[in-house]
């Protein structure tokens, strides 16, 4: 019973014959009896006692979810709040042999009683694996839908092919097994072809359909339409690692910004984030994700075509800097005995202004939109190095390639970027004149992977003439 793979736990969650193939589940079939033994306690403070020591002597029945302290099988001492540690199956009641000497010690003292006892299995103690493989038919055990996207209390499946009979089986077990999911659901097309906006149709597998959730990320709150604007929990990670590299104080021009997931946590940080998104509703929650998190000073959201955007981003940033803009933080809240003239006072934080960063988290078409960036800073040569100690943006452009373990992919990358500015890149450290960082994100297909290409933007592209 201590590892999951022991042959008795093999047995307990062997699939019942009923349960092939069913379309509907049964959660009946899943509920077994197992004769064992029990040793009740003369006094409950001896429980801990003597499960810690038939713990030792491995007697003691473990099994995930499962709780070996139970009530007294006797109803009478049951009621008086009684206690007993359920044993192993090979422990007999009736066959003094098979205990330990420790067993055997504590039962002539008197203070344990060894008598049998009936454990039920139900179904709440079967993991989602070893109902599914019980359910599924034997020749589609090999690929088990296991993994799925959550937002809040929705878990968005992609079921496809030979499951798709099985779906509203698999939805409901996944219902069953986590509790912090309501609502289940199927995606009925790919994101980001069907749809512009990457949002999708689907179809409510289990549950409510009720696709207005709550999400934290990065000590952001996060409210919206799940169906009408595009999130990605799995990105968290990716999502930090880029809002990292900001610093306080810099502009950031987040071109595809979605609800925020970059905009929000920057703007905690004292960012500022000139945060686009053509979605109207991804607009709409934006706005209000921004004043929920009380970053206003540092968003502002816009609702454009992220290809007008990327210039309009960078006269609209030094026209806020040269009209004198600025944010105002306030200091952190100090004890009320504090004297007035030791309080310290908000601070000042004015728009610089060049932008810092470009993100374009859009990586179906990311690269498409590079073309943009030529003559980004035409005719202002003198904001940048070696004029000033300031460099050209970092562009943060997210995308898809090939999977593979060779340069295929890096090289395709380079190609793509090439042919937007005209410019030949190479994989290597950002921060050397013409090389690109590119970072591995995610797998989101069997031969597919996400990546972010970070480059500096070369001078021949911000200061060429514009179009």
């Amino acid at each position: 019973m201590e590892s999951k793979g022991s042959e008795l736990e093999m047995n307990l969650f062997r699939a019942p014959a009923a349960a092939r193939a069913l379309k509907t589940l049964d959660r009946a079939l899943f509920s077994r009896s197992l004769p064992t033994s029990a040793a009740c306690v003369r006094e409950n403070k001896l429980i801990s006692k003597y499960r810690k020591q038939l713990e030792k002597t491995r007697e003691v029945f473990l099994l995930d979810k499962f709780d070996p302290i139970a009530a007294d099988p006797d109803g009478a001492l049951a009621a008086q709040g009684k206690k007993c540690l359920i044993l192993k199956p090979e422990v007999k009641a009736a066959a003094p042999e098979t205990w330990s000497s420790a067993l055997q010690e504590a039962a002539k003292s008197g203070d344990l009683n060894i008598v049998p006892f009936d454990v039920t299995i139900g179904y709440d103690m079967w993991s989602y694996l070893d109902v599914m493989r019980s359910i599924l038919p034997e020749d589609l055990l090999g690929e088990i839908p296991v993994g799925f996207n959550t937002a809040g209390h929705v878990a968005h499946l992609n079921i496809r092919g030979q499951y798709l009979p099985y779906k509203y089986v698999i939805a409901q077990v996944i219902l069953d097994k986590n509790p912090n999911i309501r609502t289940v659901i199927n995606k009925t097309d790919n994101v980001g072809t069907e749809s512009e906006f990457r949002t999708f149709t689907y179809e409510v597998l289990a549950g409510p359909d009720d696709m207005l959730v709550e999400v934290s990320e990065a000590g952001c709150i996060f409210n919206f339409d799940y169906s009408k604007v595009y999130w990605n929990t799995k990105l968290g990670t990716e999502h930090q690692r880029i809002c990292a590299m900001f610093k306080p104080g810099e502009v950031v021009v987040d071109v595809m910004a979605g609800i925020g997931p970059f905009a929000a946590p920057a703007g905690k940080k004292g960012v500022f984030v000139w945060a686009n998104d053509k979605n109207p509703e991804s607009y709409k929650y934006l706005n209000e994700i921004v004043k929920r998190n009380k970053v206003t000073e540092f968003v502002k959201p816009f609702n454009q075509d992220g290809h007008d955007f990327i210039k309009q981003a960078a006269d609209l940033v030094l026209e806020a800097s040269q009209r004198g803009e600025f944010a105002i933080v306030k200091p952190a809240k100090v004890s009320r005995s504090t004297p007035p003239e030791k309080r310290p006072e908000p601070v000042r934080v004015p728009v610089p202004p060049i932008v810092s960063h470009y993100v374009m988290n859009l990586p179906a078409s990311a690269l498409e939109f590079l073309h943009n960036f030529k003559g980004l800073y035409c005719g202002h040569e003198k904001l940048f190095a070696p004029h000033t100690d300031t460099k050209l943006p970092l562009v943060h452009a997210h995308c898809f390639a090939v999977k593979a373990d060779d340069a295929t992919p890096l090289d395709d990358i380079c190609q793509r970027i090439h042919s937007e500015i005209g410019v030949q890149l190479k994989p290597g450290d950002v921060e050397r004149e013409g090389q690109v960082t590119i970072h591995e994100v995610r797998d989101v297909a069997p031969a597919k992977r996400m990546f972010c290409a970070t480059f500096r933007l070369p001078p021949e592209v911000a200061f060429a003439p514009r179009a």
